[in-house]
């Protein structure tokens, strides 16, 4: 068998364990030969593409990013890849293509799948808000890295007697926010699921500033938007791949939390630092068995289907299930978190 493997949309830890592995299971389990399709769906269609062997995947488990190199790819060039997907099949001579990607590579698998192409798709997204997967790699260490950053924070944030607003990613999940925010101890935390007020939040500092306690950490998720008419804030615009450009609610809350209490508060905007660099150990087992199952799921003619975590076990779910909706934050575990500001 020749199993072509892509990594598509934002980069993320682990994206590398799941190439080893399925390089390792592919050539030592059945002696297949793997190719790499270069920047995700554009080498596919540019024709970009070099073959894996062992000595490819050598040393790159605990290597951040993606060895083939990532992009997102513009609707027009995603029909035309369905357009010419039996052509683009016998072309490279690849009997099963393994996309590794979040919710717009799977939903684009999806399409390559429903016009004929065997498809096995492998879930990643460090929001975690893929369906029918109860984790996705790279959230583990997205949120170790948010966690360390809200612990480093209160130090600075006590000695200054400052609010810190903590933004992290999360488009229209918060599972970022609401599990750093729980696991560093952050007094506010704001999710896309809930609108906030501000109100409530000054209310909170207010209080703890009266007994004593003269510093506050907020922990924001991205795509968290105020109640109407409790503070200012724009939405953004739809960018050329249909996502929000959110317009900075980190920044904007930090501003409108010190013209409200007249106290210092800072926007603290990890970005991209959350899904670069080393892999944790949790990510990188989860990376390996999903690479491992794609495999076997590729020798059983298991197509139109993606790996996912169920309890601790791996499955196979259709394409078709997992991209019906997002994973978001259900309100039993707002309600958790809510206890223990």
């Amino acid at each position: 068998m020749r199993i072509g493997v892509l990594t598509a949309g934002g980069d993320c830890p682990g994206l590398n364990a799941v190439i080893r592995s399925v390089v390792h299971r592919a050539l030592t389990g059945h002696d297949d030969e793997v190719i790499g399709f270069e920047d995700g769906f554009a080498g596919l269609l540019d024709g970009r593409y070099r073959k894996l062997d062992l000595e490819a995947v050598s040393g790159i488990l605990a290597r951040g990013g993606t060895i083939l190199g990532s992009s997102r790819l513009e609707r027009a060039r995603l029909r035309e890849a369905c357009e010419k997907s039996r052509d683009l099949s016998k072309d490279y001579g690849i009997d099963v293509l393994i996309p590794i990607g979040g919710e717009g590579t799977l939903t684009a698998a999806r399409m390559l799948s429903d016009v004929g192409l065997p498809v096995v798709g492998v879930p990643k997204t460090i929001d975690n808000d893929i369906s029918s997967t109860d984790r996705t790699f790279g959230f583990d260490t997205a949120v170790g890295v948010a966690t360390e950053a809200i612990d480093r924070l209160k130090t600075t944030a006590e000695s200054h007697q400052r609010v810190m607003v903590v933004e992290v990613m999360g488009r229209h999940a918060g599972w970022i926010a609401l599990e750093s925010g729980m696991a560093g101890g952050a007094h506010g935390i704001c999710l896309p699921e809930r609108e906030f007020d501000v109100n409530d939040l000054v209310t909170m500092v207010e209080e703890r500033f009266a007994r004593g306690k003269k510093f506050a950490v907020i922990c924001v998720a991205e795509g968290a938007h105020p109640a109407p008419g409790t503070m200012e804030y724009k939405k953004g615009a739809i960018d050329q791949f249909g996502h929000e450009r959110f317009s900075g609610i980190g920044t904007a809350l930090a501003r409108e939390l010190e013209k409200r209490l007249g106290k210092e508060a800072r926007p603290v905007i990890l970005g991209h630092v959350q899904r670069g660099g080393t892999p944790t150990a949790y990510d990188r087992v989860l990376a390996t068995r999903f690479g491992w199952h794609a495999v076997e799921a590729a020798h059983r003619g298991d197509y139109g289907k993606m790996t996912a975590l169920r309890g601790t076990d791996i499955t196979m779910v259709p394409l078709a299930e997992a991209v019906t909706e997002l994973k978001t934050v259900p309100a039993g575990r707002m309600d958790e978190a809510e206890s223990v500001f």
